[in-house]
Parts: C-alpha cells; sequence; structure tokens
C-alpha cells in the first residue's frame, strides 16, 4: 500500500473535503475524533481507556505504524482512515460531520489505495457502522463472540472484494 502521493493536500474527488497524511501532532485531535465519534455511535459501549491514555495510543501505536489520513472541510479535521496492508483498522468521523460524505470520502481513498480489497472489524451492536459499509459494497465475512477483542463485545469481520 502506497499512500506517498499524498505528500500534500489532495482534493477529493465529488466530495467537499481535501485529504492529507496525518504527523504525530495530530495525536490528540485523532484521539478527540475517536473517542468522540466511538460514544456518539456507541452510548452502550465500555470506556476502557482515559483521554490521555487514547492519546498515547494514537501516538505511540496508530500514527507510527499505521497509514494514517484524515479528511478535512475548510481547513478543519473532520474524520480520520487508518489503513495497513490489506485492512483498514480505523475509520472514524466527527459526529458533527456525519453523513456529510466525509467518511465516504475516506473509504472511497481506502478502496483506492487497497485496490485488491480489504479487511475491517466493527461491533455487531454498532448497526450505524454497519449500514454504512453495507452501503458501500462491503460484504458480512464473520461473527465471532467477541472473545478476542478487548471490549469482549461481538463483532463482525468484513471484505470489500472479499469473501473469507
Amino acid at each position: 500500500m502506497d499512500c506517498s502521493a499524498l505528500t500534500g493536500v489532495v482534493t477529493a474527488m465529488s466530495a467537499p473535503f481535501d485529504l492529507r497524511l496525518a504527523t504525530v501532532q495530530d495525536a490528540p485531535l485523532l484521539a478527540r475524533i475517536h473517542r468522540e465519534a466511538r460514544v456518539a455511535a456507541m452510548p452502550w459501549f465500555p470506556d476502557l481507556h482515559t483521554r490521555d491514555q487514547d492519546q498515547a495510543w494514537m501516538t505511540n501505536v496508530v500514527l507510527p505504524q499505521q497509514q494514517v489520513v484524515i479528511a478535512l472541510r475548510d481547513d478543519l479535521p473532520v474524520g480520520f482512515i487508518a489503513l495497513t496492508d490489506g485492512w483498514v483498522q480505523h475509520l472514524y468521523v466527527d459526529p458533527a460531520s456525519w453523513r456529510t460524505g466525509a467518511g465516504s470520502t475516506l473509504l472511497k481513498h481506502a478502496k483506492q489505495h487497497l485496490p485488491d480489497g480489504f479487511r475491517l472489524w466493527t461491533f455487531q451492536r454498532n448497526a450505524i457502522a454497519r449500514a454504512f459499509y453495507r452501503k458501500h459494497g462491503l460484504a458480512e465475512i464473520r461473527m465471532t463472540d467477541g472473545y478476542d477483542n478487548e471490549e469482549k463485545e461481538p463483532d463482525v469481520l468484513l471484505g470489500w472484494k472479499l469473501t473469507s
């Protein structure tokens, strides 16, 4: 996966968003978007980490190990996607920007940079995410009881251009 073409700001086609690569300086912002989106989409979800822990995780794990791209509207960050080979690790949009096309723009980016397909996980009870991914052509591959995730919450593996 090569996202090196995103050296500056790249205008997203057919949506009012620009995309840029995230830097370590974006960690506080990304951690905030991550937390706020999870709370809004899944109010029943356990809060396992503090805000400081979220920021440290973003700084020390996500940004160094994943290709993170931020969606901006009028130069304001509204969401992000984190990619690794064959995986969308994270896709979160600030709740104030839901249903504006930010998530669709980020998912389109993933499809362009992982053209052979990708997988991602979401929680079974996250109806908002499951409907979004279904709308964008992802198929549900497998459900689990959540035994292997930190939250112990039943999840679902989805794929684009993948069936197993």
